[in-house]
């Protein structure tokens, strides 16, 4: 028996969902062909928020890679456009002319945002928030700074203004209602949201109308409807959806919301089935996605052949996907005299609790600050359970029920089992108990990738892990937190982003905010946050030298045995009859025993004692030399070779171009050692093709590359790209740098850096974007007005004294 021929248009993540239940169901009753628009595989949507935040990537949320689609025989049609249907044939036909013919079809062709038809809406600079391709065009915008503003304060434009600010960008949120999310949450909830999102660094602006956006070809502010005009570099419009039903209406399918189909998701055409955002089922149309998860289950079963699946209406909770922004709404909260109101607010916390009851029975819920009782509340609503026995506990949770002690455990134990744990995924507690004895598992990801649970927006993971401790008892073992170290659960990337969304400007506000465990951090954190700072605010933040390991507050390297060595910078590796005398002098004058010219083309003085090394610099001062920074995470040494002024193979004058570079860059601070190279013809004599950074002269240029290691990891590097001029290497060299510093993590060499973001993304960031790329070099030079400063005049002059004086003069006497 032939298989049938399903072809589904459009691969969000109700389709894939679909799918998944059919597999389950008949694994091979069909031939299945996909078309998507979008040139990629199926991603999780709601957790593009945190994409744009940057607190997960692209490959961190794909639901099916390109193995899954090959392991179940689908045919995937990537960035292929549908624009026909013939419904008399049973075909499809995509914009390229691929037609492809069904037994069974399904649309899923989801929403379209809507677009302020205001002069200026098609203007540069203006995007929507709907998909990857969105997301993406934030975050490239959001690297060249400015002020972005947000038209729509509700679910997804108050996700995106978060996600901007945390980008570095400054953000207003326009919203024309005169409270945040009026339809989630109620004015009180509303209000705090606000508060929060200002004390955030967000300018929230409500009963904000839009009239204009400005600007000639690119955006330049938005004009609202009383006058006021606000300077703008990027608007997001995020103001609503609108079912994607042209192509079924195209072909004669009933529309009207959405594209209309019975409670089986079968459209007027019974061939043909409906699920997603572009689907309109009993007179409703839905964006969250356990409903449309529910679509996908009652669409899979009857193309498997069991039509006793019916798609039915539930309330579906909501919650914000911002960071450190508890907020959750379920139900109906409209005031109304047949209606009560229990309210708790605590106003030190920071909490609002807020159920509303009809006849004895929750309808509703708002909840922020403390969102832990959202599932026991939403069970209550779904069952239509009679609360009047516990009415007057009912607001302290479900944990102080019965005199119940606080047990963080004790809300989960009670839970029934048909109690849903994901609402994204409608799955239940029962199901996951289930599953765990079935399968013998004992992870989270197990129970993820076996029930789906927390595997979508994440906010139930608590609640996930709490049936697991019930469940497995002593076997269980929470997953331990992956933080910079022992004193925080934060990693880099979040400390990074924290210190630049909250305008944090010295380490114990830091510790403060981002709730370190230790009161002063150690000796891995405390380097990490100094960096950050000084590389964040750079001319605000005062370095903190007692932050910094022992070669950075002595500016020597310390030796095995107590000595320093000192090396005084040599700009590209050059020197002078003067410079050689006056080392030549300090060796004599201070018995240096040890002199060593380092594969870095410079001189290294060894074994200088401590208490010499304010005289030997001083001798050095003299002569013109300044500290070569060989104990640095910064620049170190740019090695060149003779170039063309002395070699006949030389190209270009790349002697000169290193002394350049090393005079632009000397005394950055970077998240590691940097070490360059300019070699003046492809034989590559400086070996620049194993720096940090390396210059190549060729015949036509400049070429750049990056991402070198020659130490315990040997890397050769990339090509960035290939410039024409000395003044364009210094300049996308300088950008190149600047962007390591800003997204760096501390110890993190830039090839290290360089995977974690990824070449192409870097290159064509700094070689394709002028904007960006003038911005990472303007901020560089900006932030080396306060460095260059040689650090052994300083001390010479007397500065960090204490550090080089003795602790007490110990006079020994002779015994009697």
């Amino acid at each position: 028996m032939s298989k049938k021929r399903l072809v589904i248009v459009g691969n969000g993540m109700a389709p894939g969902r679909l799918l998944e239940h059919l597999f389950e169901a008949s694994s091979d009753g069909f031939d299945v062909t996909i078309f998507n628009a979008e040139p990629r595989v199926n991603y999780d949507r709601i957790m593009l928020s945190p994409v744009l935040s940057g607190e997960k990537t692209y490959e961190d949320i794909i639901i099916h890679d390109d193995a899954w689609y090959a392991q179940h025989n689908i045919t995937l049609h990537k960035g292929a456009k549908v624009t026909q249907i013939d419904r008399a044939n049973k075909t499809v036909t995509t914009e390229t002319g691929v037609t492809e013919s069904y037994d069974k079809l399904v649309l899923a062709t989801g929403s379209n945002p809507f677009i302020i038809p205001c002069p200026g809406h098609d203007l540069k600079g203006v995007l929507a928030y709907r998909d990857l391709d969105d997301t993406e065009a934030m975050m490239v915008a959001a690297q060249k700074g400015g002020r972005a503003i947000v038209i729509g304060g509700g679910l997804l434009g108050l996700e995106a203004a978060a996600g901007l600010k945390m980008q570095g960008m400054d953000v207003t949120v326009l919203h024309l209602m005169p409270t945040l999310m009026e339809r989630q949450l109620d004015t009180s909830a509303g209000y705090l949201l606000e508060k929060e999102l200002e004390r955030r660094g967000i300018d929230i602006r409500c009963e904000a109308n839009t009239k204009q956006i400005l600007g000639t070809e690119t955006v330049e502010g938005v004009e609202l409807d009383d006058g006021t005009v606000i300077h703008a570099d990027l608007v997001v419009m995020a103001v609503g959806i609108r079912p994607n039903m042209q192509l079924a209406q195209d072909a004669g399918l009933e529309v009207n919301r959405g594209i209309v189909t019975n409670a089986a998701m079968q459209t007027s055409d019974p061939d043909i089935y409906s699920v997603g955002e572009c689907a309109e089922v009993g007179g409703m149309v839905y964006g969250l996605v356990a409903p449309l998860y529910q679509m996908a289950r009652v669409a899979a079963g009857h193309l498997a052949g069991n039509t006793d699946g019916a798609f039915a209406h539930q309330e579906t909770p909501t919650k914000l996907k911002v960071t450190g922004v508890d907020l959750y709404s379920v139900g109906d909260f409209a005031e109304g005299a047949d209606r009560d109101d229990i309210v708790l607010r605590d106003a030190k916390a920071g909490t609002y609790k807020r159920v509303i009851l009809q006849d004895n029975k929750i309808i509703g819920a708002v909840l922020y600050g403390a969102t832990e009782d959202g599932a026991w509340y939403n069970e209550m609503l779904k069952s239509g359970e009679d609360i009047a026995e516990m009415r007057d506990t009912l607001i302290f949770g479900q944990a102080h029920q019965g005199g119940g002690a606080m047990d963080p455990l004790a809300a989960v134990a009670n839970l029934a089992d048909d109690a849903e744990i994901c609402g994204c995924n409608g799955i239940t507690k029962g199901q996951i108990v289930k599953v765990i004895g079935d399968k013998g598992l004992t992870s989270l990801a197990e129970v993820r990738a076996h029930t789906k649970a927390s595997a979508s927006c994440g906010t139930c993971t608590g609640l996930v892990e709490g049936v697991m401790a019930l469940t497995l008892g002593d076997e269980f073992k929470l997953p331990e937190a992956e933080g910079m170290c022992g004193c925080t659960t934060h990693g880099h990337g979040y400390v990074r982003r924290m210190i630049k969304a909250k305008g944090l400007k010295s380490i114990p506000q830091v510790m403060q905010e981002l709730e370190w465990s230790t009161p002063e951090g150690c000796a891995k954190c405390r380097p990490a946050l100094n960096y950050y700072l000084l590389s964040d605010w750079p001319g605000e933040y005062v370095d903190d030298q007692q932050s910094r390991f022992i070669n950075e507050r002595i500016h020597a390297n310390i030796q095995k045995d107590g000595t320093y060595s000192v090396v005084p910078r040599m700009f590209g590796g050059m020197t002078t009859a003067d410079e050689l005398r006056a080392i030549a002098d300090v060796v004599d004058k201070y018995d240096v025993p040890s002199v060593k010219v380092t594969g870095g083309q410079r001189i290294d003085l060894l074994g200088v004692k401590k208490e010499q090394l304010i005289p030997v610099w001083k001798d050095l001062n003299d002569a013109g030399m300044v500290s070569g920074a060989a104990y640095a995470k910064g620049l170190r040494t740019v090695k060149t070779c003779v170039g063309k002024q002395w070699c006949r193979f030389g190209t270009q004058d790349s002697t000169q171009l290193g002394i350049d570079l090393e005079r632009a860059l000397w005394g950055s601070w970077a998240p590691a050692k940097l070490k360059l190279a300019v070699s003046g013809c492809p034989r590559n004599c400086a070996e620049s093709t194993c720096k940090d950074i390396g210059i190549v002269c060729v015949d036509s240029g400049f070429e750049i590359l990056y991402g070198g290691a020659a130490g315990l990891h040997i890397q050769g590097t990339t090509k960035m790209g290939t410039v024409a001029t000395e003044k364009e290497t210094i300049e996308y060299v300088c950008a190149l740098t600047q962007y390591y510093r800003e997204t760096g993590f501390y110890l993190e060499r830039i090839y290290k850096w360089a995977d974690r973001l990824g070449y192409d993304h870097i290159n064509d960031l700094i070689m394709n974007d002028a904007d960006a790329r003038q911005g990472f070099y303007e901020r560089f030079v900006y932030s080396q007005t306060f460095v260059q400063i040689d650090p052994w005049a300083e001390r010479v002059a007397g500065a960090e004294a204490h550090e080089f004086a003795p602790m007490a003069n110990i006079k020994l006497e002779a015994a009697e």
